[in-house]
């Protein structure tokens, strides 16, 4: 690229080149296509750029390392650490990538990486379909595999790089690959758990399930240690057809509720049972026995119906932090009640995620994520307006109170939390296997807004 043009004239000429749009300062859309889910980074690109296809990535690629702008990439713009922007730079915006092609006889399926949870459970629901993502139906696609995927289905299912089958990514070299077991194993390796660091990743090609029976929805309880402790051993006890992700969280003025409940803090934990009614009642027992329920909502539904309702004009800034427990007994639960009672968000949420089933039983060096053996995942989430350094400081002395021995961390729920925290997430030989292969197919770093694996000297 000539560097005697403005950099305006040079965008201008790589959109000419493009089939996707090329978004910058002054445009109508610029404003609504910069801004990322969480209000907590606000960057000004010089340009969004809605790819439409992997030629569009590699031409954007190549303009960026010869123009020397850094380059983010964005799947949902969930990214609580904020890499899906850029002050100055490139985004790489996946969200027309929204293409789906089923194959039912084999049971497996190309998606896009634009797409997100709710897109993709909605077009699988109908043929009886299901794959395991997360617990919010606006996150991306993209984010939620590359990081792993703890959702919903975890425990039958396994994580969503567990029903991963291959890749079509585009590298710093701007070469079109298409990673799995047989070819650049490595790489599809590294690509499930290990970010983005290695690529642009244009679509997923994933083993599909059937699901001839759901029972799911939430159940609401009293919040007091005795019973989230309750549901937490009750969930670790169930059969793996059942995953339980409970939160603690201020009750939502719904209408299925008592009023009295409006407001007051409760338990809600969103079951998910992959089976039969009969099957169902005899695992969610031990859980209804625990305490009266304020509201019992599982029944027969669609999984899609466990995405909580999102108010697409609702742009909270968000902060989270986790960690991996082995237990979470009476006194760890009253830590967690207490500690949420500190928090003066308008919105705050415990969480609970036992894991376990499915997910426990592949080897840790199987994947990039290496958590195999963690038995509960903890988090602290508080959504608000204004400054976002008090609530990063009551999340972060959170989970300082609750820590165990298990030092390990959840990429997908890491925020900017420092090197030490990041490392965490890729124990032993996992970093420096994952180093390797940066080094391989990104040995600039070209890709480094992101939860940053360095290359391999």
């Amino acid at each position: 690229m000539d560097k005697r043009f403005p950099l305006e004239d040079q965008i201008a000429m790589l959109a000419s080149a493009l089939k996707g749009r090329v978004v910058t300062p002054g445009h109508a859309e610029y404003d609504s296509l910069r801004i990322a889910a969480l209000a907590n980074h606000d960057k000004t690109p010089a340009a969004v750029i809605r790819v439409a296809n992997a030629a569009d990535i590699a031409a954007v690629i190549n303009f960026a390392k010869a123009t020397d702008l850094e380059l983010a990439v964005r799947s949902g713009g969930h990214s609580v650490g904020g890499f899906s922007g850029s002050n100055g730079g490139l985004v790489i915006d996946l969200r027309d990538l929204k293409s789906i092609e089923l194959y039912q006889a084999s049971l497996t399926g190309w998606f896009g990486t634009g797409l997100n949870a709710g897109e993709v459970t909605a077009a699988l629901e109908p043929n009886g379909l299901i794959l395991p993502l997360g617990d919010s139906g606006s996150v991306g696609l993209g984010g939620i595999t590359l990081g792993g995927g703890i959702g919903y289905l975890v425990r039958k299912y396994g994580l969503t790089i567990d029903s991963l089958l291959a890749a079509e990514i585009v590298t710093a070299e701007g070469d079109i690959l298409v990673a799995d077991a047989d070819h650049h194993s490595d790489l599809f390796w590294a690509l499930r758990g290990g970010g983005g660091n290695f690529g642009v990743v244009t679509r997923f090609k994933f083993r599909l399930t059937s699901l001839p029976s759901f029972i799911g929805g939430p159940l609401i309880m009293p919040a007091t240690p005795e019973v989230l402790a309750g549901l937490v051993a009750a969930a670790q006890a169930a059969p793996d057809e059942l995953t339980t992700i409970i939160n603690v969280m201020p009750m939502p003025p719904l209408p299925f509720v008592p009023a009295e409940a409006h407001g007051k803090t409760v338990i809600m934990a969103m079951m998910a049972y992959v089976g039969d009614a009969a099957g169902a009642t005899f695992a969610l027992a031990p859980f209804r026995a625990i305490a009266t329920p304020i509201a019992d909502l599982v029944g027969p539904a669609p999984v899609s119906s466990l995405y909580i309702p999102e108010d697409p004009n609702m742009r909270p800034a968000v902060t989270c932090r986790a960690l991996y427990m082995d237990t979470v007994n009476v006194a760890d639960a009253r830590t967690v009640l207490e500690h949420l009672g500190r928090s003066d968000a308008p919105m705050f949420i415990g969480q609970v995620r036992v894991l376990g089933g499915a997910a426990a039983r592949i080897p840790a060096s199987a994947t990039a994520y290496a958590h195999r053996a963690s038995k509960i995942l903890v988090g602290y989430l508080a959504m608000y307006g204004g400054p976002t350094e008090p609530h990063e400081r009551w999340a972060a002395d959170g989970i300082a109170a609750l820590r165990q021995h298990d030092t390990g961390a959840y990429v997908n729920f890491v925020s900017n939390e420092g090197p030490e925290r990041l490392r965490a997430a890729y124990p032993g030989a996992t970093w420096d296997r994952l180093r390797q292969v940066k080094a391989k197919y990104d040995p600039e770093n070209l890709f480094r807004l992101n939860q940053n694996i360095p290359p391999a000297a």
